[in-house]
């Protein structure tokens, strides 16, 4: 399990655009599987839909896309970083609104010297709200 403070140390990624709270399962190279809490101070919410908020799928896909990329990090690494490169029969069957908890799962399909293809899936409350392929480069920071 990795808390926020080692999220910190493996991601490059800040506010606005940090979209995973905790990494509750990992397997280098197998799987992952982590958590992104869902609140009404998401800054998006303010543009999208303001009267009937919902998570933008770009963003539901970044959380997933985010989640994965622990795949490919040893813990507190800093000197790899995965490039988000490609997705692939993306769907949105739900919408994720303030107050859910997503649940990301995902699986290693297949890795080749730097380049990765993952099987990711979103869920609130055990349901499938997002799925779909994920492509990664694994490249020196």
């Amino acid at each position: 399990m990795l808390d926020i403070k080692q999220i910190l140390n493996s991601l490059p990624h800040r506010y606005p655009f940090l979209l995973v709270d905790r990494i509750i399962e990992l397997e280098k190279g197998v799987k992952v599987v982590g958590i992104k809490c869902v609140t009404m101070n998401e800054p998006f919410f303010l543009g999208h839909y303001p009267n009937h908020p919902v998570m933008p799928g770009v963003m539901i896909v970044e959380s997933m896309a985010q989640v994965c990329g622990f795949m490919f990090l040893d813990e507190n690494s800093t000197d790899k970083v995965p490039y988000f490169t490609g997705i692939d029969n993306v769907r949105f069957r739900k919408p994720v609104i303030p107050g859910d908890q997503l649940r990301i799962e995902g699986e290693m399909i297949k890795f080749r010297r730097n380049v990765a293809k993952v099987n990711c899936r979103a869920l609130v409350n055990d349901e499938v709200v997002s799925q779909g392929e994920l492509m990664f480069t694994v490249v020196d920071k």
